[in-house]
């Protein structure tokens, strides 16, 4: 099979990470995989093609419209001719349906990565434009119950399909590792590490999170917030760090890609949301055992069963978020490492990227033969 994937970014979101890596598996079952962004291609995109997988940019401003984009993804899919049209995130989504004017495309499947994915108007293309998709996957049952409950996805087309991860990658440092990785985050034995990783967005609600942890630093000194990524709000981030004299307490450590290190690293994974969809660093958190306080919005609810592997609080409540933090800070060591270790074995048994990838793959043959297409499984033309 011969399978497009439409992205609107190839950048550092989960949404990106989570194409490339069902786009290796599915590349290792057989097929031939073809991506193409939106916008210029950052880390990711850069990384699937170090690993040989073609992967095009249409040069396109983030969040302007550009009909010379669409000509390029025409000039790139005509001659192709990929057997399936995978777009991820709604700009790319919509484009893929205008695409379907100009060019044929046998089979189009979207797929919306977060319980909001844009105002009124972008909502509205989907509503419009339903009718030129085949089929569409949604990472959460609660994203889905939004987009049906609005009528923005008939729940004839719709159907959850959840993030992956790579459980392989999400492996326990050994001790000499885990020593010498936080002795780069300024941490020793004695300090509890909180650890956050995502972009500094607004969905993401770090000054939240910042408030919660003065509170929580107060309270407990031996306190240390490690926070992994970048982003355009975060010099606001820093700036309300050195605001509440936690200068000391928190650290910035920017881009990474060690992240699975840095995780095995870390004592308990925080996370402050404002809203979610089915967060990649979520899924990896819990398959690196760590235990976890996160909002309960989106899916967040999905992977951490709430005193079991982790404690789920209310979103835009630092009270709650602090009172969250210390809670799995007094319990004793040993009833952590439990809870980090149920969290490992619900998201092996229910999120692993193979699992995920086939389920895509399923999807596909399901359309094609819907149209009346037939193509040999497992095989590219």
């Amino acid at each position: 099979m011969r399978i497009l994937f439409l992205s609107t970014s190839m950048g550092l979101g989960g949404a990106d990470q989570q194409l490339l890596s069902a786009a290796q598996v599915l590349r290792d079952r057989g097929h031939e995989i073809r991506i193409v962004s939106l916008t210029s291609l950052g880390p990711m995109g850069l990384q699937a093609r170090s690993l040989g997988l073609a992967t095009d940019s249409l040069e396109m401003r983030r969040g302007v419209p550009d009909p010379r984009g669409l000509a390029r993804l025409v000039r790139i899919v005509r001659p192709w001719k990929p057997d399936v049209v995978h777009s991820h995130m709604v700009h790319a989504n919509l484009m893929a349906r205008a695409l379907r004017l100009l060019v044929p495309v046998p089979v189009l499947v979207s797929t919306i990565h977060n319980v909001y994915e844009g105002g009124p108007l972008l909502m509205a293309g989907y509503r419009l434009t339903n009718g030129l998709v085949d089929h569409m996957t949604i990472i959460s049952q609660a994203a889905a119950d939004r987009f049906v409950g609005e009528r923005i996805v008939p729940g004839r087309l719709l159907t959850v399909i959840a993030n992956g991860v790579d459980t392989d990658r999400m492996r326990d440092l050994p001790p000499e590792g885990r020593v010498a990785l936080r002795g780069e985050m300024s941490a020793g034995d004695q300090e509890f590490v909180w650890l956050a990783v995502g972009r500094f967005e607004v969905a993401k609600d770090y000054p939240n999170m910042l408030r919660a942890f003065a509170d929580v630093r107060a309270r407990e000194p031996r306190a240390v917030l490690v926070i992994v990524g970048q982003g355009s709000l975060q010099a606001e981030a820093e700036a309300l760090t050195a605001e509440l004299g936690l200068r000391e307490a928190v650290r910035f450590l920017g881009a990474r890609d060690d992240v699975p290190a840095v995780m095995s690293a870390a004592d308990g994974y925080v996370m402050s949301s404002a809203w979610e969809g089915m967060p990649m660093v979520l899924l990896e958190a819990a398959a690196a055992g760590l235990p976890i306080v996160a909002t309960a919005v989106g899916g967040n609810g999905e992977v951490v069963r709430d005193g079991e592997s982790g404690f789920l609080v209310p979103a835009r409540d630092f009270g709650m978020l602090r009172t969250g933090m210390l809670r799995l800070m007094a319990l004793p060591e040993e009833q952590r490492r439990a809870m980090g270790e149920r969290g490992r074995e619900h998201v092996r048994a229910n999120y692993g990227l193979q699992r995920v990838a086939e389920r895509w793959e399923r999807v596909y043959w399901d359309a094609l033969a819907r149209k009346g297409f037939t193509l040999e499984p497992s095989a590219s033309r």
